[in-house]
């Protein structure tokens, strides 16, 4: 009889999706230095993150474990960067529609050349940027209230954020701009 409440238990155990970590901010993992595709990614903690750049999102990954063990919600407001500490909370701004997010960074990646992060279909959409597949974004470290990340653990949408203004919008397309320009005369100059 103990062998077969024995059976149970691990049926019912392995079908309550024990391959999944459950959603939660801790610990939070940095992680070891890793290469995709030729390219070295060192995981780090920088509260000073700021850039810009392109995103695009992704969705038909849905129920996929995440790079910190999550099950992947394609409807959720979360993201994934390549050198983030896991989970980490970003502010991200489409300089597209002005629009401006919250999200929980909870996996790795975009390891595609000039996109800086990878955003769940729910994000995109938040942000207006999902029928064009790619949009220059700004991202940045937050610490949101506790009651955000509350939010965006469940899956849910954190308070909004008040948009940016046209003027804003304006002035940080014009700094990606002339950064892009930058790197592509830094690639074409003759090296020494």
């Amino acid at each position: 009889m103990r062998h077969v409440v024995a059976l149970a238990a691990a049926a019912l155990l392995a079908g309550c999706g024990g391959r999944y970590a459950p959603v939660s901010d801790t610990p939070v993992r940095i992680g070891k230095p890793y290469s995709v595709r030729g390219i070295t990614y060192i995981p780090t903690a920088d509260p000073t993150y700021d850039m810009l750049g392109m995103a695009s999102w992704y969705g038909s990954e849905s129920g996929d474990r995440t790079a910190n063990g999550e099950r992947f919600r394609a409807k959720a407001i979360a993201g994934a960067h390549t050198t983030l500490p896991l989970p980490s909370y970003v502010e991200v701004t489409s300089l597209d529609t002005g629009r401006v997010i919250v999200l929980r960074v909870n996996d790795r990646g975009p390891f595609a050349a000039g996109r800086i992060i990878d955003l769940s279909r729910g994000a995109a959409d938040l942000l207006g940027i999902r029928a064009q597949g790619q949009a220059a974004v700004r991202v940045r470290v937050v610490d949101p209230p506790e009651a955000d990340k509350a939010r965006l653990r469940a899956g849910k949408s954190p308070t909004p954020r008040p948009d940016v203004t046209p003027a804003v919008r304006a002035n940080l397309r014009a700094q990606l701009e002339n950064g892009l320009r930058a790197m592509a005369e830094q690639q074409t100059s003759p090296r020494p």
